[in-house]
């Protein structure tokens, strides 16, 4: 989802920064923008390092000449199980990564949009953050929390006309979710779940994510967006 998006808001007219742990998918990710004209730097960061997300927001500002957009992509789904076999460390992790990073990162974007008085940030949650999926209290607890924390930060930075909202996927056909659903009898299984007839796809959350990012949501702000098929309205 976030490879879609950067190349979409790239071939839009963006310069676009591209954030990962995975050295060489997002550097792909960047030549793949370049060759189609488009400008795009990497940056290696872990979004639950303050030094890290500073730096991101340090290299967008000093080799694009600024920031006025931010999509905070970063998320796991991590351990299964009841809370009562759930382990400390496995809770961490996923907090660690999908609501502390979404703090920190955008800590340091709001650092410099502040300043700036202008800027639009989308944060990734899920459908998780409305509803409960069985065994995952860490990833249900940190996207309800990411849902949270998007709407606090979007009413207290409003009035310094900066825009927070969040986008909640459902079942997306990512490459990681393509090696979930090998099996054709599990896949049919979760297409059939949703009111659609079918998974989504990591283009369509780019769209979502592109717009928020635009100055066509201008008046949207503290918005929890679900993108997720119908599952969440059946």
């Amino acid at each position: 989802m976030g490879r879609e998006a950067a190349l979409l808001t790239a071939a839009r007219g963006a310069k676009v920064t591209v954030v990962d742990l995975a050295e060489a998918k997002g550097q792909a990710t960047v030549q793949t923008i370049i060759s189609a004209g488009g400008t795009a730097q990497f940056v290696r960061a872990d979004v639950t390092n303050e030094d890290d997300t500073a730096g991101m927001v340090d290299a967008a500002v000093r080799n694009h000449g600024g920031l006025h957009g931010a999509f905070n992509n970063a998320g796991i789904i991590g351990a299964g199980g009841k809370i009562s076999d759930y382990s400390l460390a496995d809770w961490n992790k996923v907090i660690s990564i999908n609501l502390t990073g979404v703090f920190v990162s955008m800590r340091a974007e709001l650092r410099y949009l502040e300043a700036q008085g202008a800027g639009s940030i989308v944060n990734t949650a899920s459908t998780a953050g409305l509803i409960a999926y069985p065994n995952l209290p860490a990833d249900v607890a940190s996207k309800h929390g990411v849902v949270g924390l998007t709407k606090q930060v979007a009413v207290d930075y409003a009035p310094k006309g900066i825009r927070v909202n969040a986008i909640l996927p459902g079942s997306t056909m990512t490459p990681l979710a393509a090696e979930s659903f090998g099996d054709p009898e599990l896949r049919a299984k979760a297409e059939s779940a949703q009111p659609i007839g079918r998974l989504g796809q990591p283009e369509e959350i780019a769209e979502m994510a592109a717009w928020l990012l635009s100055d066509g949501s201008s008046f949207v702000v503290g918005g929890a967006f679900t993108v997720d098929g119908g599952v969440t309205a059946a």
